[in-house]
């Protein structure tokens, strides 16, 4: 084709990546980005005569599990690319010709995890330079394909079951927020059950990923997780629910997310890169710098943070500075981490728990700290209400818990003379206080939200 007779595409488009052994992928063309990226997961660099290569997985249809196709193509570098979340991170680069509109040329692509994006596959503006102009309000121009006919071009991993089987992913089985996932995902007809993360153990190779649990039982025929993990076990409960990402199994919450969410100075500093407003917050090292530390959020009255901590424990009111500088020297003499942050005092002892599912608040209650008290934590005698949050407070919530890449998430808000901030992002968020206060069927809604990834 001459490079002044360029054909209009759609915004999205239907492709095909022949060598890769993809005969159909539905893309997002964006001129705005530079690199063409294609969804990959169990990524693993390997040399073949010499040559560095790349073996990875694809689930080729968006909100499809079941169906994984193994790739392999010759990497020609690493790249470091900015996500859509701003995150940096070291993606492989593959050559592949693609096939469109009835041209094939080879284009380079990047491999990343795009589970949270709409499309398996992103079109960049280097692949379309004299070739094709893209208008933004047209899609799919050289046609339409339906679901039926997409999958019927993939073999699927295994025969459909009428209901699914899930896994509910934690350390105890009596706790309410893992009996309703159960309760919640049998009435909807499919096998659950909880498995004790600490009695799994992972057979790590090439070949095949593959989870044992006590007994030497595989966990195999596994088509979803909920990872529910107790903070002393984020580490290895991360490397579980890795693990059975590797498989080809939905999770409800990824480990890389999880990971983010539970190191707070991480998500913090992810949130304000992405203009998330939050409390002043400080983070040091050396006890030489408290002062100034104290100074830097405002000082005293402050809140003191351990980083490991969670439903309030290790978080400290400091009056003066000279009990703020007491407690910080102290944590620091026993190495502890942690984050001295400004104490919102308008709030009075109030914050807000959002309850995000699939980028949608499902619900919403104010926690109200106890007499005495100022941590809102119902765990430690605060009560909660039903409340409306603002348009403000929804979208700050939604975007929080997608920059840290939560499907689910519980996300704290104190409301302050400056407008909402957010306090912290849990990702393990309890069913308890939000389903007895709003009397919605939160345990329901997310294994309706598995059945829409995995249907």
């Amino acid at each position: 084709m001459p490079q002044n007779e360029k054909s209009i595409i759609g915004s999205e488009e239907w492709c095909a990546l022949p060598e890769l052994g993809l005969p159909a992928v539905k893309a997002r063309v964006d001129s705005g980005a530079r690199t063409s990226s294609l969804h990959a997961f169990n990524i693993q660099v390997f040399e073949r005569e010499g040559m560095p290569h790349v073996r990875f997985d694809v689930h080729p249809i968006q909100g499809n599990r079941k169906i994984i196709k193994r790739c392999e193509a010759r990497m020609i570098a690493r790249r470091e690319v900015r996500s859509s979340s701003g995150h940096l991170e070291q993606r492989p680069v593959i050559a592949a010709r693609v096939e469109l509109g009835g041209q094939a040329w080879d284009i380079e692509i990047t491999l990343t995890n795009r589970d949270p994006m709409g499309y398996r596959m992103l079109l960049g503006r280097e692949a379309m330079v004299g070739r094709y102009l893209v208008d933004p309000e047209r899609s799919f121009a050289f046609g339409r394909m339906s679901s039926t006919k997409v999958a019927s071009f993939y073999e699927t991993k295994r025969q459909p079951r009428s209901g699914l089987h899930i896994l509910v992913l934690g350390s105890n089985p009596d706790l309410y927020s893992n009996q309703r996932l159960i309760e919640a995902g049998q009435a909807r007809g499919h096998t659950m059950r909880f498995v004790n993360v600490k009695y799994c153990y992972m057979n790590i190779n090439s070949a095949e990923a593959k989870i044992h649990y006590r007994g030497g039982e595989i966990l195999d025929e596994v088509d979803a997780v909920i990872p529910r993990l107790r903070p002393s076990m984020t580490f290895y409960g991360c490397a579980v629910t890795r693990h059975f990402e590797a498989a080809g199994v939905f999770c409800l919450n990824d480990a890389a997310a999880i990971a983010r969410s539970r190191d707070k100075l991480r998500s913090l500093q992810m949130l304000a890169e992405q203009g998330i407003d939050m409390p002043i917050t400080g983070y040091a090292h050396s006890p030489l710098d408290t002062k100034d530390l104290i100074e830097m959020v405002g000082g005293a009255p402050l809140v003191i943070k351990l980083l490991e901590g969670t439903q309030g424990r290790g978080v400290v009111l400091a009056e003066t500075s000279k009990a703020a500088e007491s407690v910080i020297n102290a944590f620091k003499s026993l190495q502890a981490n942690i984050l001295v942050q400004e104490f919102i005092k308008e709030a009075q002892g109030r914050d807000i728990r959002c309850f995000i599912i699939d980028n949608k608040v499902v619900g919403a209650i104010e926690r109200r700290a106890a007499d005495g008290e100022f941590r809102a934590n119902l765990h430690l005698g605060g009560t909660a209400a039903m409340i409306q949050i603002t348009p403000e407070e929804q979208e700050m919530a939604i975007r929080s818990a997608r920059i840290m890449g939560l499907k689910v998430a519980g996300v704290d808000i104190i409301r302050s003379s400056n407008g909402p901030k957010v306090l912290e992002i849990n990702s393990s968020p309890g069913l308890e206080g939000i389903e007895t206060v709003t009397g919605q069927d939160i345990a329901g809604q997310m294994i309706e939200c598995i059945e829409r990834y995995i249907s």
